[in-house]
């Protein structure tokens, strides 16, 4: 019988599914960070082939959008096809903003009315490696991630019609003070959290991994399994408050990239934007 049950326990861990690990990450390089253009996020684009880096901060917000009340820009993403989207915010109201850059270079707006006990802030956005589906988050202690179809990407979207949201990712922890996600693989996400407390994970401004239980869709909420991988660097020639915030994972080259904003007057000098490799 003692045989019998060490083949059928064997049996069992060989045929079980194996638990997602959690990734390491390690420093390998920095560059500065401008505080007027560099300061908010970040993302690679790679269609059209060899194209730069592209960097949101207080100074990229066109003037247009400043004089109708759309003040603050978040973390970008761009999507595997070359569709550019940017987060937008106002002081007040009823609505979120997601301004998009198609591939032969127009630009189009799509607004999002807030649904029930949804915060106002927009802080950043995450396009699914599938394309269809866009991850946004919200400001403060939150136990939930937003899905939205991609707004110019997903053939149910229209400038002219409300940018619905379709679904959650539910976390099984909270999470506080999101500042960026990126996808590295078709279930997974790196965030950038600016936390200054560190009663949730025992660090202040983690990089964190959010495993989903499946992929991102409109027809059914998912799970997010969350993992705080390390604190992110705090080096600066000033002390004080450091400001971690967007985050960007290079598929082409598996850089991760996380801007942190120097304290005092330092902001201006040394903030930096840190490149990771997976360890």
């Amino acid at each position: 019988m003692a045989t019998a049950g060490l083949l059928l326990l064997t049996a069992l861990l060989f045929s079980a599914p194996p638990a997602a690990a959690a990734d390491t990450w390690t420093e390998v390089g920095s560059d500065r960070a401008d505080p007027l253009t560099e300061s908010q996020g970040l993302t690679s684009v790679e269609i059209p082939a060899n194209s730069p880096f592209r960097y949101t901060g207080i100074g990229t917000i066109p003037a247009d959008l400043r004089l109708r009340g759309w003040n603050h820009v978040g973390d970008p993403d761009a999507s595997y096809d070359g569709h550019y989207i940017e987060p937008y915010q106002r002081d007040s109201g009823t609505t979120k903003m997601y301004r998009v850059q198609a591939p032969d270079g127009r630009w189009s707006e799509y607004v999002h009315t807030l649904g029930p006990g949804e915060a106002l802030n927009n802080s950043w956005v995450a396009i699914s490696p599938d394309g269809q589906w866009m991850l946004s988050g919200e400001y403060g202690t939150m136990s939930r991630l937003l899905v939205f179809p991609t707004p110019g990407v997903n053939p149910d979207t229209s400038p002219s019609a409300d940018l619905p949201q379709v679904s959650t990712v539910h976390l099984d922890r909270p999470v506080r003070d999101v500042q960026g996600c990126d996808f590295s693989g078709p279930t997974t996400l790196l965030c950038s959290s600016d936390d200054p407390q560190g009663a949730l994970f025992g660090i202040t401004k983690p990089l964190l991994q959010v495993d989903l239980s499946d992929r991102p869709n409109g027809g059914a909420d998912v799970t997010g399994r969350v993992t705080a991988l390390r604190q992110l660097p705090l080096r600066s020639g000033c002390s004080g408050a450091f400001e971690v915030q967007g985050i960007d994972y290079d598929r082409r080259s598996g850089t991760l990239r996380v801007i942190v904003m120097s304290p005092g007057f330092c902001v201006l000098t040394d903030s930096v934007t840190y490149r990771f490799t997976r360890g």
